[in-house]
């Protein structure tokens, strides 16, 4: 679930649910996503969120692909521990492990915008765990706390019984001691970390020089400061300013001591803040729910903004001209359809000239011309939408940008298909298209190395983040709309060909039609085939550039979207009141996609065109 539609959701429906209810609708209804044949790949497409590979890191033979981490306050049943590992997390805490179920516990709730956990937290008991983790597939380190309260015997008990199954382990300073103490041969297979609150640490309670004398110790984990509410506790207020002084303290005396936190992350900001202050890991608590699920990508973004070096511009002429040759193509498309409309080899291969179908029913010609300008109009806008790919996103080593351009560029050759739907090829496109190949070969080839992750500054929850999202939301609506317009229009063009409005505009039946001759249908199917299969193609990029481009300040996604889909919108509408076809039921679809076109703008504008 993204943060653009996370958060409207959050408001309209989860915030006014138990906070247990609203969590488990949502782990489950994740984690049955991920579990599905092809789940992974639909949170991936929706997301991107993997993490870049500059962020990753070895820590005592574990690889943590990322530094960002979920506590286990968040999921204590563990309902979607199978999809947290698509949402970008580098690794996953479970726990607190009990060895058996608890009697009593208290759910978390909401007050006050707050997310309060109870003081006796819910647990997991080692039977669940163990089921948890034999049933699925989990490609990310696994870190288990065990619970305060357990007794010695019930701590080796688990500690054995989860060492298969688990990276690490996590406890009090007392309970580790005695482990290790009396079980110092075979305390080697997993790490231990010590968890520490910033008073414990402040008050001098444990020692660290005492991490230091067992090989066995992998760090420490220091809880964010919190504050107490009778039986509940929330984070602190200043939770991230008093943890980044304790790391800081705690690196000065200690440098190769690892140091994960917990909580205290609620903007990437913050999290950019403990990883500079000396933070090695750190895992997301209420702030994960605040934000939404797309943190951790945001939080990639906030690093791997101070980690990228000056940007080596890629290749990416082939793909400019491959956009260009699309717009370009677009214009000469819309010449015709404003002039002649059909060419020679039309009237050949329908057996009538344009002077013959003028006198038997000019309103046939006016039709195909606004298929054939929407179709021209389609082009113009993709051409514009390609060539902004190239200039922005591929020349600069953007690997979604060029997920995005082939996707679609791939599906729009496939469409040259539905042209022969009804028995008619249109030679000029068959020539196009052969243009095209080779340029489109080459672009191909230049985009192959193409493997970097986007960078962003911005690391705020403001509000023009939120309006962003509300506009993301628009957009990404409008390109799913456009898709699913233009698969309609590509089976009507390959079946039916009118619907009723055409038959009612044209004032003709297809049946009245097919007797002045049997091939002015299979062109008009063309054109609708051809119109749909490029409506397809850019509504793949509309949604694409939509789902994986929108980060602050990022002005030229803004540009592309508003100038690139003007033609697309001229042409649509204006061919139909150029020729008179004004129905509104017929124009009702492209009226709300000029709706959400313009929300989207307006919603995105602070967050897309301001620094």
């Amino acid at each position: 679930m993204p943060d653009w539609s996370y958060h409207p959701l959050k408001k309209l429906l989860l915030n006014k649910l138990h906070a247990k209810t609203s969590r488990e609708f949502l782990h489950k209804s994740m984690s049955t996503i991920a579990s599905t044949p092809g789940g992974r790949s639909v949170i991936g497409f929706l997301g991107h969120m993997n993490p870049p590979r500059e962020l990753q890191q070895n820590i005592y033979r574990t690889k943590f692909s990322s530094p960002v981490g979920l506590s286990g306050h968040i999921d204590p049943n563990m309902s979607g521990l199978n999809a947290f590992q698509e949402l970008g997390f580098g690794f996953l805490e479970i726990g607190p492990i009990v060895l058996y179920g608890p009697s009593d516990k208290k759910e978390p709730k909401w007050e006050k915008g707050k997310l309060l956990f109870s003081n006796q937290q819910e647990k997991v008991p080692l039977k669940l765990v163990i089921k948890k983790l034999t049933r699925l597939n989990i490609r990310i380190p696994i870190i288990a706390k065990i619970d305060a309260q357990v007794t010695r015997n019930e701590w080796e008990i688990i500690v054995q019984h989860l060492t298969p199954y688990v990276d690490a382990f996590i406890g009090t300073p007392k309970q580790i001691h005695s482990y290790i103490t009396n079980n110092r041969s075979q305390c080697l297979d997993r790490s231990f970390y010590m968890s520490f609150s910033p008073d414990e640490l402040d008050n001098n309670n444990i020692q660290l020089i005492d991490l230091t004398q067992h090989s066995c110790i992998g760090g420490v984990v220091i809880n964010a400061p919190r504050q107490t509410d009778g039986s509940y506790w929330y984070e602190a207020t200043h939770a991230k300013e008093l943890l980044t002084k304790t790391i800081k303290r705690v690196k000065a005396l200690f440098p190769e001591l690892i140091v994960i936190t917990s909580g205290g992350v609620e903007t990437p900001e913050d999290a950019f803040s403990l990883v500079r202050a000396g933070a090695d890991l750190f895992m997301l608590t209420d702030g994960y729910v605040k934000a939404g699920p797309g943190l951790p990508k945001r939080i990639h973004e906030r690093l791997l903004y101070e980690e990228i070096q000056p940007i080596n511009n890629q290749n990416w002429y082939w793909s400019f001209l491959f956009g260009l040759s699309i717009l370009i193509g677009g214009i000469i498309a819309l010449y015709f359809a404003f002039t002649s409309i059909i060419l020679p080899y039309d009237e050949a291969f329908i057996g009538l000239t344009k002077a013959d179908i003028l006198q038997v029913n000019p309103l046939i010609l006016a039709f195909m011309s606004h298929d054939r300008m929407a179709l021209a109009g389609t082009m113009i806008s993709g051409g514009i939408i390609y060539i902004q790919l190239a200039r922005h996103g591929i020349k600069y080593g953007m690997h979604w940008a060029k997920i995005t351009f082939h996707s679609a560029a791939i599906i729009g050759f496939l469409g040259i298909f539905l042209f022969i739907g009804f028995g008619y090829f249109d030679w000029l496109h068959g020539l196009f298209w052969l243009v095209l190949l080779p340029i489109y070969y080459f672009s191909f080839r230049e985009g192959k190395k193409i493997i970097d992750f986007p960078a962003s500054s911005h690391g705020k929850n403001d509000r023009t983040w939120k309006l962003g999202l509300y506009g993301q939301l628009m957009f990404i609506i409008l390109g799913f709309s456009i898709i699913v317009g233009g698969i309609v229009i590509s089976i009507i063009g390959v079946t039916n060909v009118f619907i009723t409005t055409d038959v009612s505009f044209l004032c003709m039946s297809p049946q009245m039609i097919d007797t002045l001759s049997n091939n002015l249908i299979p062109v008009i199917a063309h054109d609708r085939a051809g119109f749909g299969s490029a409506l397809v193609s850019v509504g793949l990029l509309v949604l694409m550039l939509s789902l994986w481009g929108f980060r602050k300040g990022e002005h030229w996604i803004w540009n592309t979207l508003a100038i690139g889909a003007l033609p697309a919108f001229i042409a649509g509408v204006g061919t139909h009141f150029y020729i008179g076809y004004t129905t509104f039921i017929h124009l009702l679809p492209v009226y709300f996609l000029i709706i959400l076109y313009f929300t989207g703008l307006v919603l995105s504008y602070p967050f897309l065109r301001k620094k």
